[in-house]
């Protein structure tokens, strides 16, 4: 059996943009509340941060129910989570 080899296409703004509208309104909530979290928790490292870690691994666990009910390809993994923050983010 022949395969075609798979490619990661980068799918433009406009098409991305297009796609949201059409989520409906608590998946829409849930995707930007789960990059929200992301993004806070990969600001927060440190000892003196592990209580707001906690707080947004919650916060990401439950948009993760949301989206993976709609569509499990939504859902945030640890892996897509920024590591480095750049002075500039701050």
């Amino acid at each position: 059996m022949i395969t075609r080899m798979q490619t990661n296409i980068p799918v433009p703004d406009a098409v991305a943009l297009l796609a949201g509208r059409n989520l409906p309104a608590p998946v829409q909530a849930a995707v930007a509340d789960a990059a929200e979290a992301a993004r806070l928790y990969a600001a927060c490292y440190g000892p003196q941060y592990a209580e707001a870690r906690q707080l947004l691994e919650a916060r990401l666990r439950r948009a993760n129910r949301v989206l993976a009910a709609h569509n499990p390809g939504l859902t945030v993994r640890w892996a897509d989570i920024p590591t480095q923050i750049t002075k500039e983010e701050r």
